[in-house]
């Protein structure tokens, strides 16, 4: 077998039908798309719940399963490609096609039309939803529950200034493999920030510095994207840099001049690369 493991359906034994004359298997099958159901669900490396989360999936994300392990199903991230386990009974083979996506960090979905009734979520940024109505500040998705209309945008709107919606998750946990409100890592954040953007991201930093065109480090702007080996940033001007990291264990605003001699100094090196998306 080759290619990417993060991005490759397969495994020992078996393959996504796709990859057939590709890659070698002793069995190809073809993935059912099913969606998740839940506000959120980890992405695991093994059909283990203690096993280390890699990504995640937002409600309304499709994933294409290939095979059902014990509480798990295997399968691939439509979103952003990525492969690993996720909880079987998070997701549901009927899909509905998303009409709306949810634009705060957060937010609850009610069972009522009423913000004192059940609340379901929290609902992260990015989420997919299906409005069937509306009845003054809530909208009913299908499925989810009555969500403020402030906090959705229909599927085609999208933000411009992806530095402005990163900000937003100013004081959000770090959370390894995460990419929610509730806690994401650095290249959650840039994925969720691009996503908003309207633009296709993938998961891991190493992967995303391949993301638009090289900026000169003097040249670099508001929304450039800064890459260490294993870590990544945006950029608010030419001065300020704003990642989720270890260090704070936190998204945290700091001068970019200070972020490159802590991060050298921890043995990681200089900057890889300056990029605009």
């Amino acid at each position: 077998m080759s290619g990417d493991p993060r991005l490759t359906l397969a495994r020992p034994g078996l393959a996504t039908a796709s990859l057939q004359g590709v890659l070698r298997a002793d069995r190809f099958a073809e993935a059912s798309p099913m969606q998740l159901v839940a506000p959120m669900a980890p992405l695991r490396a093994a059909a283990d719940p203690a096993a280390e989360q890699l990504d995640q999936l937002l409600a309304g994300e499709l994933f294409d399963v290939l095979e059902i392990e014990g509480a798990f199903a295997w399968g691939q991230a439509r979103r952003d490609g990525y492969v690993g386990f996720v909880e079987a009974e998070a997701l549901s083979g009927d899909q509905l096609a998303p009409t709306h996506w949810v634009t705060a960090p957060t937010t609850f979905a009610f069972a009522e039309a009423s913000i004192r009734s059940p609340a379901f979520g929290p609902l992260s940024l990015n989420a997919l939803v299906t409005v069937a109505e509306q009845r003054g500040p809530l909208a009913r998705a299908v499925r989810v529950g009555w969500i403020p209309a402030a906090h959705l945008a229909p599927v085609g709107w999208n933000f411009t200034d992806a530095a402005a919606v990163a900000e937003r998750f100013l004081g959000a946990p770090y959370l390894w493999g995460g990419r929610s409100g509730l806690g994401l890592d650095c290249s959650g954040l840039l994925q969720q920030a691009l996503y908003a953007r309207g633009q296709a991201c993938p998961r891991d930093a190493d992967q995303q510095a391949a993301l638009g065109e090289p900026v000169a480090p003097g040249e670099a702007r508001r929304g450039d994207l800064v890459f260490w080996r294993g870590h990544a940033g945006i950029l608010l001007d030419q001065t300020r840099l704003l990642h989720a990291n270890a260090h704070h264990m936190a998204v945290a605003i700091e001068p970019l001049s200070e972020a490159v001699a802590r991060i050298a100094a921890a043995g990681v090196g200089e900057p890889t690369a300056f990029r605009r998306p």
